[in-house]
């Protein structure tokens, strides 16, 4: 047999795995791969060989209480029955929060996973579904080593004045701050710049994650300067169905005239916003791009407007921009997004190669365009996989 690594990503809906071959280098293309849709719902389970050929897809048996969990244990007895010639030898999980104490990938242990705990309160949409798959997981493998992989952690490059809110400091001392997010698909994106922009990797760069959740992030020298997201997933651009940005007095408003409370305005926030509540059609930005419908189209029109506002921010924050990456499901599929951001951003010396953009080139400005402007794949199962394995040779 041989060893391998495995890597889980826990959302509140979904269980994303991989499996990737534990070799020196890890190889970009997993074993493996496959996810846990529906839960909450009708969970179903998906998932193909490297070659892409169907290993399975089934509705799972499993009762409506408790369900994450189940769907938990369900894929573990599912692995062990697919992992024929593979030896797990280390589990990688996407955290989403790591706070200011951890700015590396980190070996879990009982204390380190109490310290988890204590980040609830900053993402308690998300990290209670990160430890439930680190608990199932360290249950299911318990002589295995596991590794948290945190998507905050990348953006404790950022200079101290960028992390800051204009709050008391004894607030900003609680822990109020700005964390960033997405951090594991930037950090795979300032990993593979060099093949594409050479030498000019290092220089000013905005890469934009855009998918159901939305961001960007400012480099130089590859490292996080600036981001959009800030506290929570919620804040900067518009998204699939969150605000984005929001003035803070609009809340108030609705607290004291429309008698919202925090859970009320948790919804709004988080999941009946966003392209959703925009259009009043959908989250899906293939529907509002092939809709003829007016709201559809304001939707789309916010969606870019929002995000061209933003790079005039982050490339301000970086003193210009050489180039522009987009990824994510939206980035690297929606050729009318690119074509409208790019279109409003000529006066920075963007000068988009149309037919480039319409094939989803790498590389989608002409030679005489000054800022370079690519359309790249992230890939943050393989960042999990490789800090993963090198935690565990260690």
């Amino acid at each position: 047999m041989s060893d391998a690594l495995l890597t889980i990503n826990a959302g509140s809906s979904s269980i994303k795995f991989a499996l990737f071959a534990l070799t020196d280098p890890i190889p970009a293309q997993p074993e493996m791969v496959g996810q846990i849709d529906g839960i909450g719902a009708v969970p179903h389970l998906k998932a193909k060989d490297a070659a892409g050929k169907p290993l399975d897809d089934i509705d799972l048996p499993l009762a409506a209480e408790g369900q994450h969990h189940a769907a938990l244990e369900f894929l573990v007895d599912w692995l062990h029955q697919h992992e024929a010639g593979w030896r797990i030898a280390g589990v990688g999980h996407r955290v989403v929060h790591g706070a200011a104490r951890y700015s590396q990938p980190v070996v879990l242990d009982e204390a380190t996973i109490a310290e988890l705990k204590t980040f609830i309160p900053l993402a308690p949409l998300h990290q209670p579904h990160n430890l439930d798959g680190i608990a199932a997981l360290r249950e299911a493998l318990p002589d295995i080593p596991q590794v948290a992989c945190f998507d905050t952690a990348f953006h404790r490059s950022q200079p101290e004045i960028a992390q800051l809110f204009a709050l008391p400091r004894k607030i900003t001392a609680q822990g109020v701050r700005r964390y960033g997010f997405h951090g594991l698909s930037y950090e795979y994106i300032a990993d593979v710049l060099p093949q594409h922009l050479g030498t000019r990797a290092d220089g000013r760069v905005i890469v934009a994650h855009l998918g159901n959740g939305a961001s960007m992030c400012a480099l130089t020298e590859r490292r996080s300067r600036a981001t959009t997201m800030g506290f929570t997933a919620v804040e900067g651009l518009m998204m699939g169905t969150r605000t984005g940005s929001l003035d803070p007095g609009v809340l108030l408003y609705l607290m004291d005239y429309h008698g919202m409370d925090a859970k009320a305005l948790t919804r709004l926030l988080y999941k009946e916003s966003g392209l959703l509540g925009v259009s009043g059609i959908s989250q899906d930005m293939r529907e509002l791009l092939a809709s003829d419908k007016a709201e559809a189209q304001e939707a789309v029109d916010l969606f870019c407007y929002r995000i061209v506002r933003e790079i005039g921010s982050l490339a301000a924050a970086i003193g210009g921009l050489d180039a522009l990456v987009f990824t994510g499901g939206i980035g690297e599929h929606a050729a009318p997004v690119r074509s409208r951001v790019c279109k409003a951003l000529e006066w920075m010396g963007v000068d988009l190669d149309a037919g480039a953009n319409e094939r989803d080139a790498a590389r989608i400005t002409g030679k005489g365009s000054e800022v370079d402007v690519l359309v790249l794949p992230t890939n943050e199962e393989w960042m999990i996989a490789r800090h993963t394995a090198e935690l565990v040779a260690a």
